[in-house]
């Protein structure tokens, strides 16, 4: 999908979150192709960068450019010992209260959202530092079934 993102952080291979549309968005004639297609607590990345510009007054360059962007794929650490590479699966968030965890950025990672469909792209197997709640810990990459 194409979108525009602001010039400085047009890199093949840049990762963001969309955390929703700015105010000055609401009334921006490229509104539909900008964020029209992004979800709102998505983690993106993009795949290619296009060679056009656009004026766009909330970006520091004051600059945007099209991209295309796909879903980013997600590091995550699960308990679930059935999953295996090409397995696919629905998220549920795990029942951890832990909020100063080190590793609760993995247990519950930006741009994965409860209820969704994911494969596994890769199993690193067993996480080799220890879970405060004692829950034997895998570690895998997700990808998307849209």
């Amino acid at each position: 999908m194409i979108t525009l993102i602001g010039k400085s952080l047009a890199k093949k291979g840049q990762e963001f979150v969309f955390l929703g549309p700015a105010e000055a968005c609401e009334d921006c004639r490229f509104k539909s192709s900008c964020i029209g297609n992004l979800e709102k607590d998505r983690k993106y990345e993009i795949i290619d960068v296009k060679d056009n510009e656009q004026k766009c007054k909330i970006h520091a360059e004051e600059t945007v450019i099209p991209v295309e962007v796909d879903r980013a794929k997600i590091n995550l650490l699960t308990q679930s010992k059935s999953i295996f590479e090409g397995s696919t699966f629905t998220y549920n968030a795990p029942d951890c209260d832990e909020e100063t965890c080190e590793f609760r950025d993995l247990c519950f990672p930006d741009g994965l959202m409860e209820n969704d469909k994911c494969i596994v792209l890769k199993n690193d197997g067993k996480h080799k530092e220890e879970c405060k709640k004692g829950y034997k810990l895998n570690k895998l990459t997700l990808g998307f079934v849209i």
